[in-house]
Order: structure tokens, then C-alpha cells, then sequence
């Protein structure tokens, strides 16, 4: 992918792995955490590294593109992206089969940070996001704020 530069409007750059990774679901879930990045590397702003949190589903193929972008960013071309971590958001209700929970340790391990977004049936039936807020979603809002705010020097 080719970085380009637009202006990041949140905190930090979600960058969706592959299409239907749920980065609008992220997104509205945190409101004014992130910018969607369109799913393409963020080019830095002013000489400012881009904070970047990838966004994949737990399915073998958003996976397989989780591992292919955090091998990206540690071949080291891609000086200018401040990684943050991956959200793996859930592809189906229930723990998934053990191939795939081998392949989610073995992607988690190759980026700083690593959080996991449980299946939420009424966001699948159309319910407003903000109306079913699982914990998993809370702890991530606050950890992106506190890395954010290390990051720029904030409280």
C-alpha cells in the first residue's frame, strides 16, 4: 500500500487490514478516537509520525491481511507510522476454532499491541452501535487515549 496524506481528524489513524475489517464499527463505537484511513498507510503530517491502529476480522483471510500489514510495518518500510496495535474484531459468535486461535497468537505477536472486539448480535441486526457498548470496547477506548496521550506528551 502507498501512504497518503489526509488530515486525521481523531487521535489516530484506523486503518481496516482488508474490506469489512470493522473500522466504521470501530470508529462509531469510539467517537473521536479515529480517522479512517482508508485502508492505505497514512503519509506523516508536518514531519509527525502517523499513529496507526490496524483493524482486522478474527476470519483466516482478515488474518492472513493482519500479518501481511504488521510484516509490513516491521520490514521497516514505513518509518514515518507509529504503530499502535491491531483490533482483531470478531467474525462469528463463539470462541473460534483452534487453527485460527494459533494464527491470532502467531499475528499478535508481531505488533506492539493486540485487542479483541467479542461478537455483538444487535450491531449485526442494525442496533445503534452506542447502544451495546461491550467492556472489550470500553478498555480499548481507554487504552487508546492513554497511549495517545503518552504519545503526545498529555495527561
Amino acid at each position: 500500500m502507498a501512504p497518503y496524506a489526509a488530515p486525521l481528524t481523531g487521535g489516530c489513524w484506523i486503518l481496516g487490514c482488508h474490506g469489512g475489517a470493522g473500522v466504521s464499527t470501530v470508529i462509531q463505537a469510539l467517537p473521536g478516537v479515529g480517522t479512517d484511513a482508508s485502508r492505505v498507510w497514512p503519509a506523516p503530517v508536518d514531519g509527525v509520525r502517523a499513529p496507526v491502529v490496524l483493524v482486522a476480522r478474527t476470519h483466516f483471510t482478515g488474518l492472513q491481511a493482519a500479518q501481511g500489514a504488521a510484516r509490513q510495518w516491521a520490514s521497516g518500510s514505513l518509518p514515518w507510522v507509529s504503530l499502535l496495535g491491531l483490533v482483531l474484531v470478531a467474525d462469528a459468535p463463539g470462541r473460534p476454532p483452534k487453527p485460527l486461535r494459533d494464527l491470532q497468537r502467531l499475528v499478535s505477536g508481531g505488533v506492539p499491541r493486540t485487542w479483541y472486539l467479542p461478537w455483538v448480535e444487535p450491531w449485526r441486526c442494525g442496533d445503534p452501535i452506542e447502544s451495546h457498548v461491550p467492556r472489550q470496547v470500553t478498555a480499548l477506548g481507554r487504552d487508546l487515549h492513554q497511549t495517545l496521550g503518552e504519545l503526545y506528551g498529555r495527561p
